[in-house]
């Protein structure tokens, strides 16, 4: 067991509180039992050595990989025109990322575009490393680039070469994706989604940027983010308005990563898995409103 401070503030950190963190395995929900608020967070972002160690980077379907760590996901779109990345994750991890990149026979330097899930330093921390080694251009959604901008490893600025709104495309060598605004987890927090082709077939890509409900985030009485528990809701409508054939998360625990890729050639692609995308969304969304009702409860409590 390791401690690690993570910031939290409504959806984006402002106090600190301590949270115990512990290996967990890299599946989605068990069945039988719905996860604690506190198990949910372990079995996203799993040990710190989870987060830093690369997870064996693998093709997904059409032209999108895998190139993140065991905990912290990272894909790469492939162009003719150079690639887009989608999470560079810590700054410390940058060096395993640039080593998945090169695995699958890309050069880490024809990366174009950087996109992130959202800001929290787990996952577009080394946004500016990664610009400093490509050049590639830096795009967020403009929610969160305020919190992008205090994002500052080694006191260096965090880039934004673009700023994006709800329903913005980044298009790069015939690879179109759409930012949609899921809010909640960060006020810009970003579920991307695409069209790929295997086969001859085309296939809907949803990379769900989080909709988890930390340890500590206040849904009620909130003073720094008074309407994070509206803006959890509409991100949870959008979510619910999505049908992924490929459904995929900025935590590989999300969509079952590490037992979809064991069975990787042994059948039909593992990763199109349309009803694990309600399988994972139900029980998030239904922890999200069982804390809320007790956070509402113990508000109500006190005004008595």
């Amino acid at each position: 067991m390791w401690m690690t401070a993570m910031r939290i503030s409504g959806a984006v950190g402002a106090g600190v509180i301590m949270v115990a963190m512990v290996a967990m395995p890299t599946a989605q929900q068990p069945a039988g039992r719905a996860l604690t608020q506190e198990e949910m967070f372990r079995r996203n972002v799993g040990s710190r050595e989870d987060q830093v160690t690369p997870f064996p980077p693998h093709r997904i379907v059409g032209n999108l990989y895998y190139v993140g760590t065991h905990s912290l996901s990272a894909f790469l779109v492939a162009t003719p025109d150079g690639h887009i990345l989608i999470n560079t994750n810590w700054e410390r991890a940058v060096e395993g990322l640039k080593t998945s990149v090169e695995a699958l026979g890309f050069a880490f330097d024809d990366i174009e575009i950087i996109l992130g899930s959202h800001a929290h330093g787990d996952h577009m921390e080394g946004d500016a490393l990664v610009k400093e080694m490509t050049g590639a251009r830096v795009m967020a959604m403009a929610l969160d680039v305020p919190a992008l901008r205090r994002m500052r490893p080694g006191d260096k600025p965090h880039p934004i070469d673009r700023e994006l709104q709800d329903g913005d495309e980044v298009t790069l060598g015939g690879s179109t994706l759409v930012a949609r605004l899921t809010p909640g987890h960060t006020k810009g927090c970003t579920t991307w989604t695409m069209t790929v082709s295997e086969d001859g077939e085309s296939y809907d890509v949803a990379i769900i940027g989080s909709m988890g409900s930390n340890p500590g985030f206040q849904f009620v009485n909130n003073p720094d983010n008074p309407t994070i528990a509206d803006e959890f809701r509409e991100g949870f409508r959008v979510l619910r308005s999505l049908a992924p054939d490929v459904p995929l998360g900025s935590h590989p625990a999300m969509y079952g990563m590490a037992e979809k890729y064991e069975r990787i050639g042994d059948g039909p692609n593992p990763f199109i898995d349309p009803d694990g995308y309600r399988e994972e969304l139900d029980p998030v969304e239904a922890l999200f409103m069982q804390v809320l009702r007790e956070q509402e409860a113990a508000a109500a409590t006190e005004r008595r």
